[in-house]
């Protein structure tokens, strides 16, 4: 997803936060999934195994919904809407994974990686 990310967004992305993902189901019901997020080269950026219902509902329509609400204060949102943009696999996958991991756990490696 691309856009501007500034302010309380940006922010909200940068930290460690866990946001909802909102895919569409081939019968156009909502699919929901908590993610771990970031910024990459300015555009948001989630990291999930190939095969997962998200990654194929996201093949075939590409909007996405991802919000987050402040433990603190659960009625203090952010929400970004967009378009996927770009399906990343393979070594680039596994290293933005890592960074997450590090981000997220304190750990160099992202300790759950299956082989694929």
């Amino acid at each position: 997803m691309n856009g501007k990310l500034n302010g309380h967004i940006r922010d909200r992305l940068l930290a460690p936060n866990f946001w909802h993902l909102a895919t569409v189901d081939p019968d156009g019901m909502p699919q929901v999934s908590p993610m771990w997020a970031d910024i990459e080269d300015e555009y948001v950026m989630v990291n999930t195994s190939m095969g997962r219902v998200k990654v194929d509902n996201l093949r075939l329509n590409p909007n996405v919904s991802l919000s987050h609400h402040d433990p603190e204060n659960p009625y203090d949102r952010a929400e970004i809407r967009g378009r996927v943009v770009r399906f990343v696999e393979g070594d680039v996958a596994e290293r933005a994974m890592d960074r997450l991991a590090q981000k997220y756990i304190g750990q160099d490696r992202y300790p759950w990686l299956l082989p694929g």
